[in-house]
Protein backbone atom coordinates (compact mmCIF):
# COMPACT_ATOMS: atom_id res chain seq x y z
CA UNK A 1 0.00 0.00 0.00
CA UNK A 2 1.28 3.78 -0.40
CA UNK A 3 3.13 4.82 2.40
CA UNK A 4 1.77 8.30 2.08
CA UNK A 5 -1.80 10.34 1.09
CA UNK A 6 -0.37 13.00 -1.09
CA UNK A 7 2.59 13.16 -3.55
CA UNK A 8 3.80 15.86 -5.97
CA UNK A 9 2.95 13.56 -8.47
CA UNK A 10 1.13 10.34 -8.88
CA UNK A 11 1.33 7.97 -11.74
CA UNK A 12 -1.20 5.85 -13.08
CA UNK A 13 0.16 2.74 -14.66
CA UNK A 14 3.57 0.57 -14.22
CA UNK A 15 4.36 0.17 -17.37
CA UNK A 16 7.40 1.57 -19.12
CA UNK A 17 6.58 5.20 -19.78
CA UNK A 18 5.01 5.16 -16.50
CA UNK A 19 8.58 4.15 -15.03
CA UNK A 20 10.61 6.37 -17.39
CA UNK A 21 8.45 9.40 -15.79
CA UNK A 22 9.23 8.10 -12.24
CA UNK A 23 12.66 8.11 -12.73
CA UNK A 24 12.95 11.54 -14.11
CA UNK A 25 11.02 12.56 -11.86
CA UNK A 26 12.01 11.08 -8.57
CA UNK A 27 15.70 11.71 -9.46
CA UNK A 28 14.51 15.65 -9.63
CA UNK A 29 13.41 15.28 -5.96
CA UNK A 30 10.24 14.73 -6.38
CA UNK A 31 8.00 12.36 -4.97
CA UNK A 32 6.63 10.23 -6.86
CA UNK A 33 4.36 7.31 -6.49
CA UNK A 34 3.54 4.68 -9.53
CA UNK A 35 0.05 2.52 -9.04
CA UNK A 36 -0.18 -0.38 -11.13
CA UNK A 37 -2.83 -2.96 -11.21
CA UNK A 38 -1.08 -5.50 -12.18
CA UNK A 39 1.26 -7.74 -10.16
CA UNK A 40 4.19 -6.92 -11.50
CA UNK A 41 5.08 -3.83 -13.25
CA UNK A 42 6.61 -3.71 -16.88
CA UNK A 43 2.88 -3.50 -18.37
CA UNK A 44 3.18 -5.04 -22.30
CA UNK A 45 7.06 -4.74 -22.19
CA UNK A 46 7.30 -7.97 -20.08
CA UNK A 47 9.52 -11.22 -20.26
CA UNK A 48 7.77 -14.36 -18.82
CA UNK A 49 7.86 -18.10 -18.40
CA UNK A 50 4.90 -18.92 -20.81
CA UNK A 51 4.99 -22.89 -20.89
CA UNK A 52 4.52 -24.88 -18.01
CA UNK A 53 7.99 -26.34 -17.08
CA UNK A 54 10.43 -24.99 -19.82
CA UNK A 55 12.92 -22.72 -18.83
CA UNK A 56 12.30 -19.68 -21.58
CA UNK A 57 11.97 -16.51 -20.87
CA UNK A 58 9.66 -15.17 -23.24
CA UNK A 59 8.97 -11.56 -24.93
CA UNK A 60 5.57 -12.10 -24.39
CA UNK A 61 3.90 -8.66 -26.14
CA UNK A 62 6.13 -6.14 -27.42
CA UNK A 63 9.32 -7.99 -28.60
CA UNK A 64 11.97 -5.38 -30.45
CA UNK A 65 13.26 -2.06 -29.85
CA UNK A 66 13.72 1.11 -32.22
CA UNK A 67 11.84 3.70 -30.72
CA UNK A 68 13.84 4.14 -27.09
CA UNK A 69 16.57 7.03 -27.08
CA UNK A 70 19.36 6.51 -26.13
CA UNK A 71 18.94 9.26 -24.15
CA UNK A 72 16.93 7.96 -21.67
CA UNK A 73 19.14 5.15 -21.32
CA UNK A 74 21.91 7.20 -20.36
CA UNK A 75 20.08 10.09 -17.85
CA UNK A 76 18.48 7.31 -15.70
CA UNK A 77 21.89 5.19 -15.61
CA UNK A 78 19.87 2.01 -16.76
CA UNK A 79 21.50 -1.27 -17.04
CA UNK A 80 20.10 -2.19 -20.50
CA UNK A 81 21.59 -2.86 -23.51
CA UNK A 82 20.26 -4.11 -27.09
CA UNK A 83 21.92 -5.79 -29.86
CA UNK A 84 21.55 -5.08 -33.25
CA UNK A 85 20.36 -7.81 -36.22
CA UNK A 86 22.86 -9.44 -38.79
CA UNK A 87 20.07 -9.91 -40.75
CA UNK A 88 17.06 -7.56 -41.52
CA UNK A 89 14.42 -9.56 -43.35
CA UNK A 90 13.96 -12.68 -45.25
CA UNK A 91 11.01 -13.29 -47.52
CA UNK A 92 10.49 -16.59 -49.19
CA UNK A 93 8.63 -16.75 -52.41
CA UNK A 94 8.13 -19.35 -55.76
CA UNK A 95 9.25 -17.99 -58.40
CA UNK A 96 8.44 -20.10 -61.97
CA UNK A 97 7.25 -23.19 -59.73
CA UNK A 98 10.76 -23.11 -57.68
CA UNK A 99 11.20 -22.08 -53.80
CA UNK A 100 13.43 -18.52 -53.31
CA UNK A 101 13.38 -15.02 -51.30
CA UNK A 102 14.63 -11.90 -50.54
CA UNK A 103 17.05 -11.51 -47.83
CA UNK A 104 18.15 -8.29 -46.81
CA UNK A 105 21.18 -8.20 -44.69
CA UNK A 106 24.34 -10.26 -44.52
CA UNK A 107 26.30 -7.38 -46.24
CA UNK A 108 25.94 -5.42 -49.57
CA UNK A 109 27.11 -7.98 -51.57
CA UNK A 110 24.88 -10.61 -50.76
CA UNK A 111 21.77 -8.26 -50.48
CA UNK A 112 22.20 -6.89 -53.83
CA UNK A 113 22.61 -10.95 -54.88
CA UNK A 114 19.08 -11.87 -53.56
CA UNK A 115 17.71 -9.00 -55.08
CA UNK A 116 18.71 -10.17 -58.20
CA UNK A 117 18.47 -13.83 -58.11
CA UNK A 118 14.77 -12.79 -57.30
CA UNK A 119 13.77 -10.19 -59.68
CA UNK A 120 16.35 -10.69 -62.58
CA UNK A 121 18.06 -7.81 -62.13
CA UNK A 122 19.76 -5.02 -59.78
CA UNK A 123 16.96 -2.48 -60.38
CA UNK A 124 15.16 -3.43 -57.55
CA UNK A 125 17.95 -3.41 -54.94
CA UNK A 126 19.08 0.39 -56.42
CA UNK A 127 15.52 1.73 -55.95
CA UNK A 128 15.78 0.14 -52.86
CA UNK A 129 19.07 1.35 -51.44
CA UNK A 130 18.22 4.75 -52.51
CA UNK A 131 14.63 4.59 -51.12
CA UNK A 132 16.24 3.60 -47.47
CA UNK A 133 19.00 6.43 -47.77
CA UNK A 134 16.41 8.96 -48.08
CA UNK A 135 14.27 7.05 -44.95
CA UNK A 136 17.09 7.59 -42.86
CA UNK A 137 17.96 11.30 -43.47
CA UNK A 138 14.52 11.67 -42.66
CA UNK A 139 15.39 9.29 -39.64
CA UNK A 140 18.49 11.49 -38.52
CA UNK A 141 15.98 14.69 -38.68
CA UNK A 142 13.26 13.42 -36.95
CA UNK A 143 14.06 11.65 -34.23
CA UNK A 144 15.80 13.93 -31.99
CA UNK A 145 12.78 16.01 -32.19
CA UNK A 146 11.14 13.06 -30.29
CA UNK A 147 12.36 14.61 -27.09
CA UNK A 148 12.34 18.13 -27.81
CA UNK A 149 9.00 20.25 -27.11
CA UNK A 150 6.40 19.12 -30.10
CA UNK A 151 7.42 21.14 -33.46
CA UNK A 152 4.81 22.62 -35.39
CA UNK A 153 4.36 21.33 -38.69
CA UNK A 154 6.11 24.06 -40.72
CA UNK A 155 9.17 23.36 -38.13
CA UNK A 156 8.99 20.33 -38.89
CA UNK A 157 9.33 20.31 -42.47
CA UNK A 158 12.09 22.86 -42.48
CA UNK A 159 13.93 20.71 -40.46
CA UNK A 160 13.65 17.82 -42.67
CA UNK A 161 14.11 20.27 -45.38
CA UNK A 162 13.14 17.77 -48.48
CA UNK A 163 9.70 19.36 -49.84
CA UNK A 164 9.66 16.15 -52.39
CA UNK A 165 10.13 13.81 -48.99
CA UNK A 166 7.69 15.63 -47.65
CA UNK A 167 5.05 15.92 -49.45
CA UNK A 168 5.69 11.51 -50.24
CA UNK A 169 5.67 10.81 -46.85
CA UNK A 170 3.66 13.13 -45.02
CA UNK A 171 0.91 14.62 -47.70
CA UNK A 172 0.22 11.28 -50.09
CA UNK A 173 -1.00 8.16 -49.62
CA UNK A 174 2.42 5.70 -48.93
CA UNK A 175 1.41 3.73 -51.67
CA UNK A 176 1.44 5.80 -54.36
CA UNK A 177 5.34 6.42 -53.29
CA UNK A 178 6.35 2.21 -53.16
CA UNK A 179 4.56 2.03 -55.98
CA UNK A 180 6.16 4.00 -58.18
CA UNK A 181 9.47 3.37 -56.69
CA UNK A 182 9.49 -0.27 -56.79
CA UNK A 183 8.05 -2.75 -59.22
CA UNK A 184 8.42 -6.08 -57.74
CA UNK A 185 4.73 -6.99 -56.16
CA UNK A 186 7.27 -8.89 -53.02
CA UNK A 187 9.83 -5.87 -52.84
CA UNK A 188 6.43 -3.97 -52.38
CA UNK A 189 5.12 -6.04 -50.02
CA UNK A 190 7.59 -6.00 -47.85
CA UNK A 191 8.65 -2.22 -47.70
CA UNK A 192 4.71 -1.65 -47.06
CA UNK A 193 4.27 -3.98 -43.89
CA UNK A 194 6.14 -0.88 -41.53
CA UNK A 195 2.75 0.90 -42.50
CA UNK A 196 0.69 -1.63 -41.39
CA UNK A 197 2.24 -2.99 -37.78
CA UNK A 198 -0.67 -2.78 -35.52
CA UNK A 199 -2.62 -0.80 -38.29
CA UNK A 200 -5.81 -1.87 -40.08
CA UNK A 201 -5.43 -0.16 -43.06
CA UNK A 202 -4.15 -0.08 -46.73
CA UNK A 203 -1.33 1.17 -48.97
CA UNK A 204 -3.49 4.45 -50.54
CA UNK A 205 -5.67 4.98 -47.35
CA UNK A 206 -6.48 8.99 -47.64
CA UNK A 207 -6.59 9.42 -44.10
CA UNK A 208 -2.68 8.60 -44.07
CA UNK A 209 -2.68 5.96 -41.09
CA UNK A 210 -0.22 3.75 -43.06
CA UNK A 211 2.13 6.82 -43.50
CA UNK A 212 2.34 7.15 -39.76
CA UNK A 213 2.75 4.07 -38.60
CA UNK A 214 5.55 3.21 -41.59
CA UNK A 215 7.20 7.15 -39.65
CA UNK A 216 7.39 5.90 -36.06
CA UNK A 217 8.74 2.19 -37.82
CA UNK A 218 11.63 3.81 -40.11
CA UNK A 219 13.11 6.80 -37.78
CA UNK A 220 13.52 4.55 -34.48
CA UNK A 221 16.93 5.61 -33.18
CA UNK A 222 17.75 7.97 -36.29
CA UNK A 223 18.76 4.69 -38.28
CA UNK A 224 15.53 2.92 -38.32
CA UNK A 225 17.07 -0.28 -36.91
CA UNK A 226 14.90 -2.28 -34.90
CA UNK A 227 16.89 -3.78 -32.13
CA UNK A 228 16.83 -6.95 -30.07
CA UNK A 229 16.55 -6.30 -25.67
CA UNK A 230 19.11 -8.52 -24.14
CA UNK A 231 17.63 -10.05 -21.41
CA UNK A 232 13.86 -9.52 -23.12
CA UNK A 233 11.66 -7.19 -22.56
CA UNK A 234 11.67 -7.51 -19.00
CA UNK A 235 15.59 -6.50 -18.87
CA UNK A 236 14.35 -3.06 -19.59
CA UNK A 237 11.12 -2.72 -17.64
CA UNK A 238 13.16 -4.04 -14.70
CA UNK A 239 15.73 -1.71 -15.17
CA UNK A 240 13.73 1.19 -15.28
CA UNK A 241 11.83 -0.27 -12.30
CA UNK A 242 15.16 -0.58 -10.40
CA UNK A 243 15.96 3.33 -11.73
CA UNK A 244 13.08 4.75 -10.50
CA UNK A 245 13.15 3.14 -7.06
CA UNK A 246 16.91 3.98 -6.39
CA UNK A 247 15.64 7.38 -7.61
CA UNK A 248 13.28 7.32 -4.81
CA UNK A 249 9.83 6.67 -6.65
CA UNK A 250 7.31 4.27 -4.35
CA UNK A 251 5.93 1.79 -7.04
CA UNK A 252 2.82 -0.09 -5.72
CA UNK A 253 1.80 -3.41 -7.51
CA UNK A 254 -1.57 -5.04 -7.21
CA UNK A 255 -3.19 -1.74 -6.65
CA UNK A 256 -5.99 -0.52 -9.30
CA UNK A 257 -6.96 2.92 -9.31
CA UNK A 258 -10.57 3.29 -9.69
CA UNK A 259 -11.37 7.08 -9.88
CA UNK A 260 -9.66 10.39 -11.14
CA UNK A 261 -10.98 13.72 -10.01
CA UNK A 262 -9.09 17.32 -10.60
CA UNK A 263 -9.90 20.72 -9.79
CA UNK A 264 -7.51 22.08 -12.29
CA UNK A 265 -5.23 22.58 -9.91
CA UNK A 266 -4.32 19.27 -8.36
CA UNK A 267 -6.03 16.05 -8.63
CA UNK A 268 -6.50 12.89 -6.88
CA UNK A 269 -7.02 9.29 -7.31
CA UNK A 270 -8.72 6.60 -5.55
CA UNK A 271 -7.84 3.40 -5.61
CA UNK A 272 -9.41 -0.24 -5.77
CA UNK A 273 -9.57 -0.24 -1.73
CA UNK A 274 -11.50 3.29 -1.48
CA UNK A 275 -7.85 4.68 -0.36
CA UNK A 276 -7.77 8.19 -1.85
CA UNK A 277 -4.45 10.17 -2.63
CA UNK A 278 -4.11 13.80 -3.63
CA UNK A 279 -1.30 15.09 -6.15
CA UNK A 280 -0.28 18.38 -7.83
CA UNK A 281 -0.31 16.49 -11.00
CA UNK A 282 -1.64 12.82 -12.12
CA UNK A 283 0.20 11.57 -14.79
CA UNK A 284 -1.76 8.35 -16.88
CA UNK A 285 -0.24 5.76 -18.48
CA UNK A 286 -2.92 4.25 -19.82
CA UNK A 287 -5.01 4.76 -23.28
CA UNK A 288 -7.20 7.68 -23.45
CA UNK A 289 -9.60 5.20 -23.24
CA UNK A 290 -9.01 4.40 -19.46
CA UNK A 291 -8.55 8.54 -18.61
CA UNK A 292 -12.02 8.73 -20.12
CA UNK A 293 -13.61 6.00 -17.43
CA UNK A 294 -11.71 7.23 -14.67
CA UNK A 295 -12.41 10.76 -14.84
CA UNK A 296 -16.51 9.14 -15.82
CA UNK A 297 -16.34 10.87 -19.10
CA UNK A 298 -17.75 10.17 -22.35
CA UNK A 299 -14.79 7.50 -24.33
CA UNK A 300 -13.43 8.67 -27.32
CA UNK A 301 -13.72 6.66 -30.71
CA UNK A 302 -13.08 3.63 -30.83
CA UNK A 303 -9.59 2.36 -32.80
CA UNK A 304 -9.04 -1.38 -32.49
CA UNK A 305 -6.05 -3.07 -32.73
CA UNK A 306 -5.21 -5.76 -35.56
CA UNK A 307 -2.92 -8.24 -35.06
CA UNK A 308 -2.70 -11.75 -33.98
CA UNK A 309 0.42 -12.44 -31.36
CA UNK A 310 2.03 -15.32 -31.14
CA UNK A 311 4.85 -17.36 -28.78
CA UNK A 312 6.53 -20.35 -29.92
CA UNK A 313 9.40 -22.77 -28.28
CA UNK A 314 10.77 -24.98 -30.72
CA UNK A 315 13.34 -27.83 -30.00
CA UNK A 316 14.81 -26.83 -33.22
CA UNK A 317 14.27 -24.80 -36.21
CA UNK A 318 12.68 -25.74 -39.33
CA UNK A 319 14.03 -26.78 -42.64
CA UNK A 320 13.19 -24.16 -45.50
CA UNK A 321 12.19 -24.98 -49.01
CA UNK A 322 14.42 -22.03 -50.27
CA UNK A 323 18.25 -24.46 -50.52
CA UNK A 324 19.83 -21.08 -51.15
CA UNK A 325 18.59 -19.96 -47.30
CA UNK A 326 19.74 -21.00 -43.80
CA UNK A 327 17.47 -21.28 -41.71
CA UNK A 328 19.17 -19.44 -38.94
CA UNK A 329 19.67 -16.74 -41.02
CA UNK A 330 16.20 -16.33 -42.64
CA UNK A 331 14.60 -16.34 -38.65
CA UNK A 332 17.67 -13.70 -37.42
CA UNK A 333 15.48 -11.25 -39.47
CA UNK A 334 11.69 -10.50 -39.88
CA UNK A 335 10.54 -13.29 -41.46
CA UNK A 336 7.69 -12.19 -43.76
CA UNK A 337 4.84 -14.63 -44.60
CA UNK A 338 2.11 -14.12 -47.31
CA UNK A 339 3.48 -10.16 -47.31
CA UNK A 340 3.23 -9.72 -51.34
CA UNK A 341 1.66 -6.07 -52.17
CA UNK A 342 -1.25 -7.95 -53.35
CA UNK A 343 -1.47 -10.53 -50.95
CA UNK A 344 -1.72 -7.81 -48.16
CA UNK A 345 -4.65 -5.80 -50.29
CA UNK A 346 -6.16 -8.85 -50.38
CA UNK A 347 -6.07 -9.88 -47.05
CA UNK A 348 -6.96 -6.22 -45.88
CA UNK A 349 -10.10 -6.32 -48.06
CA UNK A 350 -11.36 -9.71 -47.15
CA UNK A 351 -11.31 -8.50 -42.86
CA UNK A 352 -12.61 -5.22 -44.14
CA UNK A 353 -15.50 -7.37 -45.50
CA UNK A 354 -15.83 -9.08 -41.76
CA UNK A 355 -14.06 -12.64 -42.96
CA UNK A 356 -10.61 -13.90 -41.86
CA UNK A 357 -8.09 -13.54 -44.05
CA UNK A 358 -7.64 -16.94 -45.98
CA UNK A 359 -3.76 -15.97 -46.39
CA UNK A 360 -3.55 -14.18 -43.36
CA UNK A 361 0.03 -11.90 -43.34
CA UNK A 362 2.58 -12.41 -40.57
CA UNK A 363 5.85 -11.04 -39.53
CA UNK A 364 8.21 -13.93 -36.99
CA UNK A 365 11.16 -13.16 -35.33
CA UNK A 366 13.35 -15.59 -33.42
CA UNK A 367 14.93 -14.11 -30.69
CA UNK A 368 16.90 -16.72 -29.43
CA UNK A 369 19.66 -16.28 -32.69
CA UNK A 370 20.37 -13.05 -31.23
CA UNK A 371 20.12 -13.42 -27.64
CA UNK A 372 20.56 -17.02 -26.20
CA UNK A 373 20.45 -16.33 -23.05
CA UNK A 374 16.46 -16.29 -22.70
CA UNK A 375 16.78 -19.74 -22.58
CA UNK A 376 18.34 -22.31 -20.04
CA UNK A 377 21.67 -23.24 -20.18
CA UNK A 378 20.21 -27.05 -21.32
CA UNK A 379 17.80 -25.92 -24.02
CA UNK A 380 20.33 -23.87 -25.49
CA UNK A 381 22.63 -27.52 -25.61
CA UNK A 382 19.65 -29.05 -26.99
CA UNK A 383 19.35 -26.45 -29.68
CA UNK A 384 15.91 -25.26 -28.84
CA UNK A 385 14.86 -22.11 -30.16
CA UNK A 386 12.01 -19.29 -29.64
CA UNK A 387 9.85 -18.24 -32.21
CA UNK A 388 7.51 -14.67 -32.29
CA UNK A 389 5.05 -14.29 -34.62
CA UNK A 390 2.84 -11.02 -35.20
CA UNK A 391 0.01 -10.89 -37.52
CA UNK A 392 -1.67 -8.27 -39.15
CA UNK A 393 -5.18 -7.59 -40.94
CA UNK A 394 -6.58 -9.21 -37.59
CA UNK A 395 -9.13 -6.50 -36.48
CA UNK A 396 -10.92 -7.10 -33.32
CA UNK A 397 -14.16 -7.10 -34.44
CA UNK A 398 -13.38 -10.46 -36.21
CA UNK A 399 -13.59 -12.19 -32.99
CA UNK A 400 -16.61 -10.33 -31.60
CA UNK A 401 -18.62 -13.16 -32.29
CA UNK A 402 -16.87 -16.55 -31.13
CA UNK A 403 -13.53 -15.33 -29.76
CA UNK A 404 -11.94 -18.70 -29.10
CA UNK A 405 -12.96 -20.42 -32.66
CA UNK A 406 -11.94 -17.50 -34.47
CA UNK A 407 -8.30 -17.37 -32.71
CA UNK A 408 -7.57 -21.01 -33.34
CA UNK A 409 -8.99 -20.92 -36.98
CA UNK A 410 -6.47 -17.80 -37.62
CA UNK A 411 -3.61 -19.67 -35.90
CA UNK A 412 -4.10 -22.59 -38.14
CA UNK A 413 -4.26 -21.06 -41.28
CA UNK A 414 -1.38 -18.79 -40.33
CA UNK A 415 0.63 -21.68 -39.67
CA UNK A 416 -0.19 -23.11 -42.89
CA UNK A 417 1.25 -20.26 -45.02
CA UNK A 418 4.45 -20.17 -42.58
CA UNK A 419 4.80 -23.99 -43.64
CA UNK A 420 4.27 -23.33 -47.49
CA UNK A 421 7.73 -22.46 -47.28
CA UNK A 422 9.20 -24.70 -44.64
CA UNK A 423 10.66 -28.74 -45.77
CA UNK A 424 9.21 -29.64 -43.02
CA UNK A 425 5.95 -29.20 -40.71
CA UNK A 426 6.30 -26.52 -38.13
CA UNK A 427 4.21 -28.66 -35.67
CA UNK A 428 7.39 -30.91 -35.75
CA UNK A 429 9.45 -28.75 -34.38
CA UNK A 430 6.71 -27.75 -31.76
CA UNK A 431 8.40 -28.47 -28.07
CA UNK A 432 6.08 -29.32 -25.58
CA UNK A 433 5.48 -28.40 -21.89
CA UNK A 434 5.87 -30.36 -18.87
CA UNK A 435 1.92 -31.30 -19.45
CA UNK A 436 2.50 -32.30 -22.92
CA UNK A 437 1.63 -29.75 -24.85
CA UNK A 438 2.87 -27.79 -27.52
CA UNK A 439 4.25 -24.77 -26.93
CA UNK A 440 2.30 -22.34 -28.50
CA UNK A 441 0.64 -19.46 -27.27
CA UNK A 442 -1.65 -17.11 -28.87
CA UNK A 443 -3.03 -13.40 -27.71
CA UNK A 444 -6.07 -12.04 -30.25
CA UNK A 445 -6.59 -8.05 -29.95
CA UNK A 446 -9.40 -8.90 -27.44
CA UNK A 447 -6.96 -10.68 -25.34
CA UNK A 448 -4.88 -7.70 -25.13
CA UNK A 449 -7.67 -5.39 -24.36
CA UNK A 450 -8.67 -8.01 -21.45
CA UNK A 451 -5.08 -8.71 -20.44
CA UNK A 452 -3.22 -5.09 -20.75
CA UNK A 453 -6.61 -2.75 -21.24
CA UNK A 454 -5.28 -1.56 -24.72
CA UNK A 455 -8.61 -0.31 -26.25
CA UNK A 456 -9.62 -3.43 -28.75
CA UNK A 457 -5.68 -4.28 -28.48
CA UNK A 458 -4.64 -1.50 -30.04
CA UNK A 459 -1.12 -1.56 -29.40
CA UNK A 460 -0.66 2.47 -29.65
CA UNK A 461 -3.69 3.00 -27.64
CA UNK A 462 -5.36 5.33 -30.38
CA UNK A 463 -4.44 5.96 -34.05
CA UNK A 464 -1.07 7.49 -34.30
CA UNK A 465 -0.30 11.12 -35.37
CA UNK A 466 2.19 12.78 -36.83
CA UNK A 467 4.94 14.30 -34.15
CA UNK A 468 3.81 17.83 -34.79
CA UNK A 469 1.50 20.11 -33.58
CA UNK A 470 -0.93 22.30 -36.32
CA UNK A 471 0.83 25.22 -37.06
CA UNK A 472 -2.83 27.21 -35.40
CA UNK A 473 -2.14 25.75 -32.22
CA UNK A 474 -1.05 28.13 -29.44
CA UNK A 475 1.09 25.82 -27.17
CA UNK A 476 0.68 27.78 -24.45
CA UNK A 477 1.49 25.32 -21.43
CA UNK A 478 4.39 23.04 -20.65
CA UNK A 479 2.06 20.06 -21.38
CA UNK A 480 0.83 21.39 -24.76
CA UNK A 481 4.53 22.09 -25.81
CA UNK A 482 5.41 18.47 -25.23
CA UNK A 483 2.07 17.00 -26.48
CA UNK A 484 0.89 15.11 -22.89
CA UNK A 485 -1.78 17.68 -22.50
CA UNK A 486 -5.39 16.55 -21.97
CA UNK A 487 -8.46 18.63 -21.11
CA UNK A 488 -7.72 19.03 -17.47
CA UNK A 489 -4.25 21.02 -16.42
CA UNK A 490 -3.52 19.25 -13.45
CA UNK A 491 -3.89 15.98 -15.58
CA UNK A 492 -1.50 14.64 -18.37
CA UNK A 493 -1.11 11.72 -20.59
CA UNK A 494 2.57 9.43 -20.36
CA UNK A 495 1.58 6.57 -22.11
CA UNK A 496 1.56 5.59 -25.64
CA UNK A 497 -1.68 7.62 -26.34
CA UNK A 498 0.44 10.72 -26.23
CA UNK A 499 1.89 12.87 -29.17
CA UNK A 500 4.72 10.84 -30.44
CA UNK A 501 3.55 8.16 -28.65
CA UNK A 502 3.46 4.29 -29.40
CA UNK A 503 5.81 1.06 -29.48
CA UNK A 504 8.52 0.95 -26.56
CA UNK A 505 10.21 4.07 -26.25
CA UNK A 506 9.75 5.81 -23.38
CA UNK A 507 9.29 9.28 -25.33
CA UNK A 508 6.24 10.10 -23.37
CA UNK A 509 7.18 8.94 -20.06
CA UNK A 510 10.27 11.53 -20.93
CA UNK A 511 7.80 14.44 -22.57
CA UNK A 512 5.45 14.16 -19.47
CA UNK A 513 8.46 14.61 -17.03
CA UNK A 514 9.80 17.79 -18.60
CA UNK A 515 6.33 19.31 -18.93
CA UNK A 516 5.67 18.70 -15.03
CA UNK A 517 9.45 20.20 -14.57
CA UNK A 518 9.45 22.98 -17.23
CA UNK A 519 5.76 23.88 -15.42
CA UNK A 520 7.76 23.69 -11.96
CA UNK A 521 10.13 25.41 -12.64
CA UNK A 522 8.16 28.73 -14.72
Amino acid sequence: MPERTSYDVVIVGGGHNGLVAAGYLARAGRSVLVLERLDRTGGAAVSARAFAGTDARLSRYSYLVSLLPPKIVRDLGLRFAVRKRTVSSYTPAVRAGRPTGLLVGGGRARTRESFARLTGSDREYDAWRDFYATTRRLAERVFPTLTEPLPTRAALRARIGDDATWHALFERPLGELIERTFQDDLVRGVVLTDGLIGTFTTAHDPELRQNRCFLYHVIGGGTGDWDVPLGGMGALTDALAGAARRAGAELVTGCPVTALATDGRSAEVTTGDGRTIAARRVLVNAAPRELARLLGEPEPPAADGSQLKVNMLLTRLPRLRDRHTDPREAFSGTFHIAEGYGQLEAAYQEAAAGRLPAAPPSEIYCHSLTDPAILGADLVRRGYHTLTLFGLHTPARLFAADHDATRDRLLAATLAQLDAHLAEPLADCLALDADGRPCVEARTPLDLDRELRLPGGNIFHRELAFPYAPDEDALTTPAARWGVATAHPAVLLCGAGALRGGGVSGIPGHNAAMAVLEEAAG
